[in-house]
């Protein structure tokens, strides 16, 4: 299924246009205790970001706290493994990305979890566009540029930072790199986007494909420049930087993407209470607009089948990528 802003857009109006009604038996007692949210990556990246927002209105539809718990490493294959784990009661939620849900699987041979059977899909939750980004230091100025000033250098000179080897980000510049014809080396950082973002705006790393939340007020301050945003479409909150496929590049588009799963065997009332409680918490207009302004969309599944078939759809696209490009974990 390919990332794009409009049809995210409209499908998502329509799924919140009434929320669906969820079967009442089996799920009148849950919740009755607190509920915890794992995300599987340090504070500061784009899935904390989603995480902190929905969790207000995810508590208001389900009358019980929902805390958010950030644990991260190995590429969030510690925080999936934690979630996979846990009793299918509903006291345990996932809030999954892209990449422990769909490259994980493919990237790592020794991965003990197959999200396609160990997680039962919710819904998703958002989609972030990708930003491509440098430190203003660095000489080139757009994608051509790049391209030119990268094949001057001695092959792997460069070097190139991400969330981890797992992440979409890493992906996108490997398979940016294939499609170049350049050699770069891979930085792999732990914990989420923050970590990453912080040594290219030190200047540590000049480069890196980011999350457009991660990197947008940075690009807007002058303290980052971007070369591409990795959408069909341009980013209305950056809509002087181009599109990667404008330039010729990752012509089927790529967002990061976060979804809500529990674990497999969960009952399908928690599972329809949870669906609804997203939808309660993406319908707030404040909640919008804060995760618009920080270039995250929000988009409900219609259904956690729905949800099922795109999680496998993203699972084919990017094992393809990784057998394309031989990416290896560091």
């Amino acid at each position: 299924m390919t990332m794009n802003r409009r049809n995210f857009l409209a499908a998502a109006a329509a799924s919140m246009a009434a929320a669906p009604a969820f079967a009442q038996s089996g799920a009148t007692n849950w919740p009755n205790q607190p509920i915890r949210m794992i995300v599987p990556f340090a504070p500061g990246g784009a899935s904390d970001f989603t995480a902190r927002l929905i969790q207000p209105g995810l508590s208001e539809f389900l009358k019980q706290n929902v805390v958010v718990e950030n644990r991260g490493g190995a590429a969030g294959n510690l925080g999936m493994d934690a979630a996979a784990r846990a009793a299918p009661d509903g006291y345990t939620v996932f809030l999954g990305n892209v990449g422990t849900l769909a490259i994980n699987p493919s990237m790592f041979k020794d991965l003990t979890v197959k999200p396609e059977r160990d997680f039962q899909p919710v819904s998703l939750v958002v989609t972030t566009p990708g930003l491509f980004i440098a430190h203003p230091s660095f000489p080139p100025n757009n994608v051509k540029e790049f391209i030119d000033y990268v094949k001057k250098q001695p092959p792997g000179a460069i070097n190139f930072a991400s969330p981890g080897s797992g992440s979409l980000n890493r992906l996108e510049m490997e398979n940016f790199a294939r499609e170049a014809g350049l050699q770069m080396t891979h930085i792999p950082y732990k914990g989420g986007a923050g970590p990453a973002v912080t040594d290219v705006l030190a200047g540590h790393v000049p480069t890196m494909f980011v999350t457009i939340s991660s990197a947008i007020q940075h690009v807007r301050s002058g303290r980052l420049k971007a070369y591409g945003i990795t959408t069909f479409e341009r980013s209305p909150q950056l809509p002087d930087v181009p599109t990667m496929s404008e330039q010729g590049f990752n012509k089927k588009g790529s967002s990061s993407w976060q979804g809500l799963c529990v674990p497999a065997k969960t009952p399908r009332p928690i599972v329809e209470k949870l669906h609804a409680g997203i939808q309660h918490a993406l319908s707030d207009a404040t909640v919008r607009k804060r995760l618009e302004d920080g270039g995250v969309y929000p988009m409900n599944s219609k259904s956690s089948e729905e949800f099922a078939t795109f999680m496998k759809e993203e699972t084919e696209r990017w094992g393809e990528i990784i057998r394309l490009t031989g990416a290896q974990p560091d």
